[in-house]
């Protein structure tokens, strides 16, 4: 009447090794603030999606991650290539003052 015991199969494939992007969503913060905030939230879920098994969760994470935090580094780079090109011409504050 009683039935023997099996242990499930292990799993043959290795947890899925997603990419967080963690280090550029924390190196943003020096670029545009606000996206790199997101960056970094989307970016500390990949690690938790993967552990609970929510794979497509986890890569959905890891695009926005990379997405915002690519942003926010485009946009800073961006915003001070203008702020030196603008400084060079002469267009600061001192040329605007007159001073």
């Amino acid at each position: 009447m009683s039935e023997q015991w099996t242990p499930p199969p292990s799993p043959t494939a290795a947890p899925a090794n997603i990419p967080n992007y963690l280090i550029p969503a924390i190196l943003s913060l020096f670029c545009c603030w606000p996206l790199s905030i997101v960056a970094i939230i989307f970016a500390a879920q990949v690690n938790g999606k993967v552990a609970s098994g929510d794979i497509q969760g986890a890569m959905d994470a890891s695009k926005k991650a990379k997405l915002f935090s690519f942003i926010a580094i485009g946009l800073g780079l961006g915003l001070g290539l203008i702020y030196v090109v603008l400084m060079v011409l002469g267009v600061g504050l001192g040329a605007i003052q007159g001073g």
